[in-house]
């Protein structure tokens, strides 16, 4: 189990390190199928934008601090 964690880990590992922040956050709720990536921590968002793509950006000050995946496993899964 470890094992596989670690390459799914390694094969984002090269995304990761391009985000122009020095921490992101994520956690799945399986039971919505939704998908949330924080920016900033904590972040207190006074905005928000539903994309074409189901996605929700989050903003506080004009500044991106997170974002939203609906629908995640269809979108995500063995992708």
């Amino acid at each position: 189990m470890a094992t596989k964690i670690i390459e799914q880990v390694i094969q984002i590992a090269p995304t990761l390190l391009d985000v122009p922040f020095g921490r992101v956050w994520s956690s799945y709720d399986q039971e919505a199928d939704v998908l949330y990536v924080n920016l900033k921590k904590p972040a207190y968002a006074d905005d928000s934008e539903l994309t074409e793509n189901d996605t929700i950006i989050r903003y506080e000050k004009g500044e991106a601090v997170g974002f939203t995946f609906l629908h995640a496993s269809k979108r995500f899964k063995n992708h």
